[in-house]
């Protein structure tokens, strides 16, 4: 199996160095990865300006291609230019989880998203943010559970994203095995308060928070399940059109006045 695989963090990132070295047990692994860490682009690409590409090495043995761009960027140009046809595209291990709404913000879903496009099987794995985050046994769980989706599913690609508690890999790290949940994205809006502040010149700025945190519900979603220590999966797909309102809309007479 042929696997490009790439992140947000860039291409020195903790995560990509230790999810790497699980995804070599799954086949050939090349690193097309954002020079720069690249959080929060969402799905951006380079339009007007070049993507300066360069080889990077540790000592002499060669750890993958520095992009210039977005994680996006580096799944289309990883694809068309540098690596080719591959078998399955992994983002990550992104140092912050991933679920609810944030899926729409985040690169690491974006590049995983990209290798969609391309109709490849693509995963965006993610962990809780710690600041001694425990990226190795993180890959250890995201690696099988890659391995049993794909002996599991048909064969239509498809677009998984996985995030991992810090409670789960504490949990896994002690021997016990922490649950994993299959369950849709939460909508649920969070995070919109902002801390305002002002600068020597007595400018305005403003810094994003993440409350309100994001309210309980009734029925499992991924932060519900997260919340409760459990590893999430959520089949994703990137065609956003509302197939019940496109049917409803089917027989209005709309016309240009």
């Amino acid at each position: 199996m042929r696997i490009l695989h790439t992140n947000d963090d860039g291409i020195y990132a903790p995560g990509l160095a230790a999810l790497n070295a699980e995804l070599k047990q799954l086949g050939d692994v090349s690193i097309v990865a954002p020079a720069t860490e690249q959080s929060g682009v969402g799905h951006s690409i380079t339009f007007l300006e070049p993507l300066v590409c360069k080889e990077v090495f540790d000592a002499n043995e060669f750890r993958g291609y520095a992009v210039e761009g977005s994680p996006a960027d580096c799944v289309k140009l990883g694809i068309a230019e540098l690596v080719g046809t591959v078998d399955l595209v992994v983002s990550g291990i992104n140092g912050g989880l991933n679920a609810g709404i944030n899926v729409l913000y985040s690169g690491t879903v974006a590049a995983a998203i990209e290798g969609a496009f391309f109709r490849i099987n693509s995963f965006a794995i993610s962990l809780e943010y710690d600041p001694h985050a425990d990226f190795q046994s993180a890959a250890r769980i995201a690696v099988p559970l890659i391995r049993q989706i794909l002996e599991l599913k048909d064969s239509t690609p498809q677009l998984y994203n996985i995030n991992i508690p810090t409670s789960a890999v504490v949990k896994y790290c002690r021997g016990d095995f922490p649950l994993v949940h299959v369950v849709p994205m939460g909508v649920e809006r969070y995070g919109e308060h902002y801390i305002r502040r002002q600068d020597p010149k007595g400018r305005n700025y403003y810094w994003s928070t993440n409350d309100p945190p994001p309210k309980r519900t009734d029925h499992p979603t991924d932060l519900t399940c997260m919340a409760d220590g459990h590893v999430t999966v959520t089949p994703l797909k990137f065609d956003m059109t509302d197939t019940l309102t496109l049917e409803q809309m089917s027989s209005w007479k709309l016309r240009v006045q």
